[in-house]
């Protein structure tokens, strides 16, 4: 939320088990996980830049409908839907174009503003004053609590999507997310 720049590393290889392609959403009975289908699985041995979106199944078809089932009752939802729905229906052929074109959206949504840059090669380590967010962890425990729409029935989800909180609590998770 403080950044004045972020830094793309398309450089860095694909690590399984991290959030680089899936995401968390309320349910009914338990958080439900989304993820984007890739070419080769989750073995990829190749930088992001690299790492292909495997389109032959409804992937994005099935994540709308799991959306729309979830938050369609919930205070925010249809004052994103229009403006979200189109992510679901563009087909991207690189994780990183997803990946990149759902931060595009949130940046408008919350109308954050920082420069984008590209990383121009792998690094293992950035130098001092640069946050390192590749193996970015959930933020659980400190995580602000908010309205969510399962909490009396599965108790507050800390480590949801970032539309979780937009559907539920709209504007005003801005000022939530500047708590962390």
């Amino acid at each position: 939320m403080a950044a004045d720049t972020v830094i793309f590393d398309s450089c860095a290889h694909f690590e399984k088990m991290t959030y680089r392609n899936k995401y968390h959403i309320s349910g009914a009975n338990n958080s439900i996980k989304l993820s984007v289908p890739l070419v080769n699985g989750r073995n990829q041995r190749v930088p992001m830049k690299e790492v292909r979106i495997y389109n032959d199944t409804r992937w994005q078809l099935q994540h709308w409908r799991t959306l729309v089932s979830v938050y369609r009752g919930t205070p925010f939802f249809a004052h994103y839907e229009d403006r979200l729905q189109p992510l679901f229906e563009t087909q991207f052929d690189y994780l990183i174009e997803f990946n990149k074109a759902t931060l595009q959206w949130v940046k408008q949504q919350l109308n954050i503003r920082f420069k984008e840059q590209e990383a121009p090669a792998f690094l293992k380590e950035y130098p001092d004053g640069v946050v390192d967010l590749r193996a970015i962890k959930p933020v659980s425990a400190n995580f602000p609590r908010y309205y969510q729409v399962f909490e009396d029935r599965i108790g507050f989800q800390p480590d949801l999507s970032i539309l979780d909180l937009l559907f539920s609590e709209g504007p005003a998770a801005k000022a939530i997310l500047q708590q962390l």
